[in-house]
């Protein structure tokens, strides 16, 4: 069985509810299964997990934002195979700004 690799490490500005919504159109539907804040996809070959977990919220002034930190690792994809899944999930989780 291969190990677990990361990918991407980062700090999200989202609710877990709103990471929930999105996720599944991210991943291309695929299924996954959740369990204490972790996503995961696969089996013990070829997979993908996503670890959530709560951080302090974001203050500027009287707005304060949830933030997550998200953790992705990969097992048995292609580095090319990575870089598409993070293009799409980019993609979807993309916020608009000015």
């Amino acid at each position: 069985m291969a190990d677990f690799s990361v990918a991407r490490d980062c700090e999200m500005t989202i609710t877990q509810a709103e990471f929930l919504r999105l996720l599944p159109a991210a991943v291309s539907h695929a299924p996954f299964d959740v369990s204490e804040g972790i996503f995961s996809h696969g089996d013990r070959q070829r997979g993908w997990r996503i670890a959530l977990t709560p951080l302090p919220d974001l203050t500027h002034g009287l707005i304060r934002l949830q933030r997550q930190r998200a953790v992705f690792t990969f097992r048995g994809h292609s580095a090319d195979e990575i870089a598409a899944f993070l293009r799409r999930f980019d993609l979807y989780f993309a916020r608009g700004g000015g």
